[in-house]
């Protein structure tokens, strides 16, 4: 087969040639954007699943959605201990830009609130000596004068309200809307997470068009409601899981027809075996056999053929990069959680094989409190995630099996 007419794309957050069984959340998501342009009420989103089940690019899709209506959209990534003032104001700037408003002088003045908002956060340390940094003198590259008095107060819960609240005016407007995207939304620092709900809130109180569309890690649900009571009213939750036979086949069938290539039935059947339909695996395991085919269709044969080299590459991209994170400690707390996991069933889905942590204090026969420093960091690194207290789960699926393979070795 000519690896140059290979269809497949094993990439972080890169779309796939078949966005494959995710017609439901894009036609939801359809309904969302009508019933908002209606003036109608309605919540924002949050796509939550494990690593590799494609929440970015779902994300990405989601936003071009907005954008064929017109929206103004900006989208942003999370990341830990990193405020969230700057990056919302650099997507929100994108978005008012994108939106075009045909009243020039609404559109300056919400950008001067925008400003005001992202010159408010507070500015590190100086240095020993007492002089600014290069930072300290940032300045937002947005084109107007900073509007003082509004969306700066230096609380970011009262900021974001009032920032949320007058863009969205903007929009309506324009007769149009906002989409905010964000992505890693589980990285969010604890006052950004309590700001953007009570931010929504207020949205949603007074029918305002400005959406926000966010992905994570299972446990996002938790990280909201610890912030805010009711912030399972705000948002709607969308399990982005593993696909089915059906849609599987159809991300191998789909780009490979249309490079006059095929798969066989016995082919399609191995290789939701070998990848239990995450669609990571199916782009990684498809591109090698392709590549490995001596000729169409592939066979079940050529995916046998295939799997070492994808297993292998998986090894030090998908799972050995995350496991070179952890520290001695971590490391060997994801090999017991490993060795707990090692009787589950092999397509157990997102949550359903998360373990207590007790029997990970027992097979290491330590106390469980003195594991807690691990976990912690674990989690906050994003190689596990707690579902619920007192038990946890890999964010990254088939890891444990890795691990097991890997202390094999």
């Amino acid at each position: 087969m000519d690896p140059v007419r290979n269809p497949y794309a094993p990439g972080a957050g890169q779309r796939p040639p078949e966005l494959a069984g995710r017609d439901t959340e894009l036609d939801g998501f359809d309904v969302v954007l009508e019933r908002i342009a209606r003036g109608r009420p309605e919540r924002s989103l949050v796509l939550i699943g494990l690593r590799g089940v494609g929440k970015t690019v779902l994300l990405n899709a989601l936003r071009s959605a907005a954008v064929r209506r017109r929206w103004g959209t900006g989208k942003l990534e999370a990341r830990p201990d990193t405020p969230l003032r700057r990056p919302l104001a650099a997507a929100l700037h994108q978005a008012v830009r994108e939106l075009s408003p045909a009243n020039k002088e609404d559109a300056d003045h919400v950008l001067g609130i925008l400003k005001s908002f992202a010159m408010k956060e507070p500015a590190p340390a100086t240095t020993t000596r007492g002089k600014s940094t290069l930072r300290d003198r940032w300045q937002p590259g947005i084109d107007a004068p900073a509007v003082p008095g509004r969306a700066d107060s230096g609380d970011i819960e009262i900021d974001l309200v009032e920032l949320f609240t007058d863009i969205a005016g903007v929009a309506a407007g324009a007769g149009r809307g906002i989409a905010v995207f964000i992505d890693e939304m589980q990285d969010l620092m604890p006052d950004d997470v309590s700001a953007l709900c009570a931010a929504c809130h207020e949205l949603g109180q007074q029918g305002l068009p400005l959406v926000v569309v966010g992905a994570g890690l299972p446990h996002v649900p938790a990280v909201l409601s610890a912030s805010k009571s009711y912030s399972e009213r705000l948002f709607r939750y969308a399990r982005i899981d593993r696909l089915d036979p059906e849609a599987a086949a159809q991300a191998l069938r789909t780009p490979a027809q249309e490079e006059g290539a095929d798969f066989t039935e016995e082919a399609l059947t191995a290789m939701y075996e070998v990848t239990a339909g995450y669609p990571y695996f199916i782009q990684a395991y498809g591109k090698v056999a392709w590549d490995v085919a001596p000729r169409s269709p592939i066979t079940a044969d050529d995916v046998r053929v295939a799997a070492p080299e994808s297993e292998s590459e998986l090894a030090v991209g998908f799972f050995g990069s995350r496991y070179e994170r952890a520290t001695p400690a971590e490391r060997e707390y994801l090999r017991a959680m490993a060795e707990v996991t090692a009787d589950l069933p092999p397509g157990v889905s997102m949550g359903d094989a998360g373990v207590a942590t007790s029997e990970i204090a027992v097979l290491l026969g330590r106390k469980p409190q003195s594991l807690s420093p691990a976990r912690d960091s674990l989690i906050k690194k994003g190689l596990i995630y707690s579902g619920e207290r007192g038990r946890i789960a890999f964010t990254v699926p088939h890891f444990g099996r890795y691990l097991r393979r890997q202390a094999a070795d």
